[in-house]
């Protein structure tokens, strides 16, 4: 039997070391699909509900596992379908190759069934490699560089097979002209900086007296060097979110995530520190950074592209940040641990405090904030932790303490609804050995994470370790937009729009085979995620929370209390909650550190 071009796409993809595709299958690829029952299914065929959440495992595969994630579709409609996971990658530079079909080629441009012009569809998306393969000869030089593109440039690329060029034999490129051969294969390599630029660096972090230091997912490889650099210069560590899991939590210096979402802590050492150094971050957000003629900065990034965005950097070092920080440091003068470094210490200790007591408030029925800290404690030393888009992500930066080897990610720049669960699922396929947890909203839950249960129902058997817990935050609301239209608008909740329906999740998750259990009372959430974590099946646990919980951020402006006032007098549906519960949030925030704690909610019924 002749080797067909769809035979040796998946050959190409074995050699490449690739083991899973998460795809939806159609037409446009069914010469594809039937190479994979030639192959025996090699690499998997994962089966998505949607291409949506086929892009999404593939990146939540690529985030955790460090390799290229790969996801196919179908032509028109599937390629389509792709884009938002594929966006979510670009956005957050998770390598990522996607594999979509096309109508036969006799067809294009007669405005045929699902035919749409897939080259500039994906032009923004897959702008550094997208490539369509109109003959056999075409086709290892087009996925090589494909796969090269996306682990080099950590970005999406496409590679385009219209479904008669599936269907023909294959032939290699020859020795002759106007033919491109290929090979396979990505060399490590890591890049550092000139020396005079790590001199010159150098020279400003051992200027300053009090520095502050930003890390983001690019600092993961380098944690070592970081703890180290952050005991020369006497400094704090702060993270952005998709830098979560780069250094632990525990660390007494690491003053947690930075932003809307962040600590108190992280804001305050922003404001006060007069030098800054960024590892392996373009966290978006400068208000939260120093003011611009504050402190003097100095980046660490691999990327040229993304250096001296965001802050006015006096050095831009271009490297691999393990490699460069392991020249930066013996040129480190180290600092005495003193005032600057003892007041980011005591600071951090007593947010973790205030977090303790946030999560004691009381609230009708259950405080989402107490849920997700009663996990904190809990965590297995393995995990990996996603956490979706929306209020569920406020509880994730703030109330989880990542340790050791765990990891965590979520939607960083993007920013999307509904990656929470295939982001699990698609970790589950890099690290079959690991517990997953996945923090959800209601409303990411019913956009799609129902759906991708199936998914999990479909597989999970297959998994070395079964361990994957959904925990839905539900209280009816699309929560996060909520408080952002009183805060940032004032204006009050629009009940058409953010009120959605009560779904019973864990009885859909028993019905389709998985465990599943609702919890209405705080004296039952402790127990309910020992019983999920100790399941030896998917687990969905539906936490029943009160939606007038504020994510208020530690620093918030007076402008914005003014318009979350401004919000009540115009009438908020929820107005009477949300000022009994943004009331007694601020004043966990504002106690001193030493007062008396109240008890866990649910220890004495009569609260």
């Amino acid at each position: 039997m002749s080797t067909k071009v769809s035979d040796y796409l998946l050959q190409r993809l074995r050699e490449w070391n690739v083991e899973h595709v998460f795809a939806y299958p159609g037409d446009g690829i069914n010469g594809l699909l039937a190479a994979w029952g030639r192959a025996t299914n090699t690499p998997r065929f994962i089966q998505a509900r949607h291409e949506e959440m086929a892009a999404f495992q593939a990146v939540g595969y690529a985030k955790f596992s460090g390799r290229v994630g790969v996801c196919a579709a179908t032509s028109g409609p599937g390629a389509i379908h792709l884009l938002n996971g594929l966006y979510d990658a670009k956005l957050d530079h998770v390598p990522v190759v996607a594999i979509v079909g096309q109508t036969d080629r006799s067809a294009l441009g007669g405005s045929y069934q699902q035919e749409v012009d897939l080259l500039s569809l994906y032009k923004d998306v897959a702008g550094d490699y997208c490539e369509m393969v109109t003959v056999p000869e075409q086709l290892p030089n087009v996925l090589d560089r494909a796969m090269r593109t996306a682990y080099a440039r950590r970005t999406v690329t496409a590679v385009i097979v219209p479904a008669d060029v599936q269907e023909l034999d294959y032939s290699p490129p020859a020795h002759a002209f106007k033919m491109v051969p290929s090979s396979l294969g990505m060399a490590a390599y890591a890049p550092v900086p000139a020396d005079h630029a790590i001199t010159k660096a150098a020279e400003v972090l051992n200027a300053g007296e009090k520095v502050a230091i930003l890390i983001g997912q690019g600092a993961r490889g380098a944690r070592a060097e970081v703890e180290q650099t952050a005991d020369v210069l006497a400094a704090g560590v702060a993270k952005a979110l998709l830098g979560k899991d780069a250094l632990p939590d525990d660390l007494p210096y690491v003053t947690g995530a930075i932003g809307l979402l962040g600590t108190r802590p992280s804001y305050e050492m922003m404001r006060d520190c007069d030098t800054l150094l960024v590892i392996g971050s373009s966290f978006p957000y400068t208000q939260f950074m120093p003011d611009l003629d504050q402190a003097r900065a100095v980046q660490i990034d691999i990327d040229p592209h993304l250096v001296g965005m965001r802050y006015p950097f006096e050095v831009n070092l271009v490297g691999d940040a393990h490699e460069t920080l392991k020249r930066l440091l013996p040129r480190l003068t180290p600092k005495k641990h003193g005032k600057w470094r003892r007041k980011i210490e005591k600071d951090t200790a007593r947010w973790w405090e205030v977090m303790q007591r946030r999560a004691a408030v009381d609230a009708d029925p259950v405080n989402p904030e107490y849920v997700v800290h009663a996990l904190d404690s809990l965590l297995p030393d393995d995990v990996i932790l996603t956490a979706d888009s929306g209020s569920a992500a406020n509880w994730y930066a703030r109330h989880l303490r990542v340790r050791g080897a765990m990891r965590g990610s979520l939607s960083g720049t993007l920013a999307t609804m509904g990656p929470g669960v295939p982001y699990a699922i698609g970790a589950k396929f890099a690290h079959p050995q690991r517990p997953a947890i996945a923090l959800v909203g209601d409303g990411a839950m019913q956009m799609n994470g129902m759906s991708e249960l199936i998914t999990a129902a479909k597989y999970w058997e297959q998994w070395e370790n079964p361990q994957l817990v959904v925990a839905v935050l539900n209280n009816r609301d699309l929560n996060q937009v909520s408080w952002e239209m009183r805060a940032l608008s004032g204006a009050p909740q629009f009940l058409p729009s953010q009120e959605i329906p009560d779904v019973p999740y864990a009885d859909f998750a028993q019905s389709i085979g998985l465990g599943g259990l609702r919890v209405e009372k705080p004296g039952d959430v402790a127990d309910a995620w020992h019983q999920a974590l100790s399941a030896r099946r998917p687990f969905v646990l539906d936490f029943r929370t009160d939606p007038a919980v504020p994510p208020i951020p530690p620093h918030a402006s007076l402008d914005e209390i003014e318009a979350a006032v401004t919000s009540i007098l115009k009438g908020d549906s929820d107005r009477a909650g949300m000022v009994r519960q943004g009331f007694k949030a601020k004043v966990q925030e504002m106690l001193p550190g030493g007062r008396h704690r109240p008890e866990r909610p649910g220890a004495d019924e009569g609260q």
